[in-house]
């Protein structure tokens, strides 16, 4: 499933009792659509006030169930699911696929202005506003410095068992509309692209210099002088997999634990 949503709404992707999670609506949606589903495993969790174009989510049903249900399904997700969260296609794949470790890598987007009057109406709930102007030239510069593997602990909170090492694929800084940041990696952990937004922006209003964000990969422990940006201004854009032949081969290298 490709799904979209306004996530200013929600307190993220995971179910949480007593919240409203996007997941929580998906599933609400399966159960009435699709009798019978598995577990529900998404390309990645997004914390609350992150918005998606470009999610991808994955759930075993039953093969009768399905084919005949199929045609109607995205209408019938349109019915049931509330405005701010949307199934944008919906198709059967190999039984290899796995939303969250068959991904290649993950595009992310930051819209940011600094504008003096703020955000346009219209884009509130996706662009946040900065108080001071922002050189982006300089974030820019900054940003190359962080391409490639590297250890992101500065960037990141850590969880038991879990690595710090990531690939930088794409960190670019524009001024188009608005000040837009697109981030690409094979995976993201925790906090990470609103930590690195945090650090450029700092960069770019001026309070630290463009060699600042990558001397703190040096780190082996979060940096606590990085300040996470606002969940407002952040979309998961797509999610890139490999065609179908190689998706469980994609499966076991990104299971993998880096050091």
């Amino acid at each position: 499933m490709d799904v979209s949503y306004d996530g200013a709404g929600f307190s993220g992707w995971a179910v949480q009792p007593g919240r409203r999670t996007v997941a929580g609506c998906v599933l609400e949606a399966l159960s009435l659509l699709l009798p019978g589903h598995g577990r529900l495993v998404v390309a990645g969790r997004t914390d609350a006030g992150v918005h998606a174009i470009g999610q991808v989510a994955h759930v075993d049903v039953p093969a009768q169930t399905y084919q005949e249900r199929a045609e109607k399904l995205l209408r019938g997700f349109a019915g049931v699911l509330p405005p701010d969260v949307r199934v944008r296609a919906v198709r059967a794949v190999s039984a290899d696929f796995d939303a969250r470790f068959s991904a290649l890598r993950r595009h992310y987007r930051y819209r940011v202005t600094d504008a003096p009057w703020g955000p346009e109406p219209l884009r509130r709930h996706d662009t946040i506003g900065w108080p001071r102007p922002l050189d982006v030239p300089a974030m820019a510069a900054a940003a190359d410095r962080l391409l490639g593997l590297h250890d992101f602990a500065a960037y990141c909170r850590r969880r038991e068992g879990a690595t710090t090492i990531r690939e930088l694929q794409r960190l670019e800084v524009v001024r188009a509309e608005v000040v837009e940041i697109s981030v690409s990696a094979d995976a993201f952990c925790h906090s990470m692209v609103r930590s690195l937004t945090g650090a450029l922006l700092a960069v770019g209003d001026g309070r630290c210099a463009p060699s600042w964000p990558a001397e703190l990969l040096s780190r082996r422990e979060r940096a606590s002088e990085v300040v996470v940006a606002p969940a407002g201004g952040l979309t998961l854009v797509a999610v890139d997999y490999p065609e179908d032949t190689e998706l469980a081969a994609q499966a076991v290298r990104t299971r993998r634990m880096r050091s």
